[in-house]
């Protein structure tokens, strides 16, 4: 999950501080989400799925599917 979220933030060629402005935390925060040293809660994984326009399930490596089911 946590090479995931990098990974789309990458892709969007976005800073970890920018991401973390968007999800009003701290980059440093942000940072030990993508490096696996903080769980990421539901509404930030929420968040980070509607931003990068990609499931929850994705984000979760629960499915290789981006799209969502909306």
């Amino acid at each position: 999950m946590y090479i995931r979220i990098r990974n789309l933030r990458e892709d969007a060629d976005m800073t970890q501080a920018e991401i973390a402005k968007i999800l009003y935390c701290s980059q440093r925060v942000y940072s030990n989400y993508e490096r696996g040293e903080l769980d990421i809660p539901t509404e930030i994984l929420i968040k980070l799925a509607n931003f990068h326009n990609v499931s929850v399930d994705y984000i979760l490596n629960r499915t290789d599917k981006k799209e969502t089911n909306r």
